[in-house]
């Protein structure tokens, strides 16, 4: 079992920054494939940004890309979402997911919603035009 609980959201005017935090509890954090998503009311949950559990590989979704950023930190037990030159359409409650992953998936990223089994409550990100 994984519990994870992100921090760092807020209110910020366009152009500007925030980093999302995601904790996790556990001692097998390295193994775990992570995953950033957001929902706005009215539509599905997307993914923004995802890791493997290698931290080799990284995969963004179009409309962030060169925007944001994800990373890990195993001795931390923390993966992190660096969120630059944001805009009013970024607004939205990020959460983050992870997934156990395997001897064989150390290079994958996971983009999809039911690809993930463990889910933190979500932060709200609000951007002011």
């Amino acid at each position: 079992q994984v519990q994870l609980v992100e921090s760092g959201g807020g209110l910020v005017q366009a152009g500007g920054s925030l980093r999302l935090s995601c904790a996790a509890s556990g001692r097998t954090f390295s193994s775990y494939a992570m995953g950033w998503f957001r929902q706005v009311p009215g539509k599905e949950r997307e993914i923004v940004a995802a890791i493997s559990w290698s931290g080799g590989n990284t995969y963004y979704v179009d409309s962030v890309k060169g925007r944001f950023t994800i990373s890990r930190a195993n001795a931390k037990n923390t993966v992190y979402l660096q969120m630059n030159s944001l805009k009013p359409e970024d607004t939205a409650v990020y959460s983050c997911a992870a997934r156990l992953g395997t001897y064989w998936s150390g290079s994958v990223c996971y983009t999809g919603v039911h690809e993930y089994e463990y889910w933190g409550q979500g932060t709200q990100v609000t951007v002011s035009s």
